[in-house]
């Protein structure tokens, strides 16, 4: 049962961190966004809300996987280094959508990539499956930072 619980509370966090994050991005995409010039390789809008809720379910996972090890050497500074790049994830939206800065938006991203490696790094020793449960949500920031990059560079 502890262990059911811990689950949903991370599932929560995560999530949680995802809709407020959706606070500053939802108004911006009709209006903002959807004036910026965007590449022709960028994906469609609507791939988003699937593509997140998949890794922040991945991104809870992993992070429980972790706090049933958290016992373990570096368990704990693993976890805060998931919670960093959870917020970092989090600031993103309100900088590249609330505050509509590409640029900025763009030096948070390498810092949040750097965060998630990181976490990565941390985690591979403690729970190795969780290792492979953020992969796709480094590949997903990695373009996702091309992505930033290409529109901050044709809206300038």
């Amino acid at each position: 049962m502890k262990n059911k619980l811990s689950l949903a509370v991370s599932l929560a966090l995560c999530f949680a961190a995802g809709g407020l994050g959706s606070i500053a991005t939802s108004a911006k995409i009709p209006t903002w966004y959807a004036a910026l010039a965007k590449p022709s390789w960028g994906p469609p809008n609507w791939i988003f809300g699937p593509v997140w809720s998949t890794l922040y379910a991945l991104m809870a996972v992993a992070a429980w996987m972790v706090w049933t090890q958290r016992e373990q050497p570096g368990a704990r500074g693993a976890l805060m280094l998931f919670g960093m790049q959870l917020v970092l994830n989090m600031l993103w939206s309100f900088v590249f959508f609330g505050a509509e800065a590409p640029g900025l938006a763009m030096a948070e991203i390498v810092v949040l990539w750097l965060a998630i490696a990181a976490t990565i790094w941390t985690f591979r020793a403690i729970a190795p499956a969780a290792t492979w449960m953020l992969a796709p949500y480094l590949a997903w920031v990695s373009f996702a930072s091309c992505l930033n990059f290409a529109i901050w560079r044709l809206n300038p």
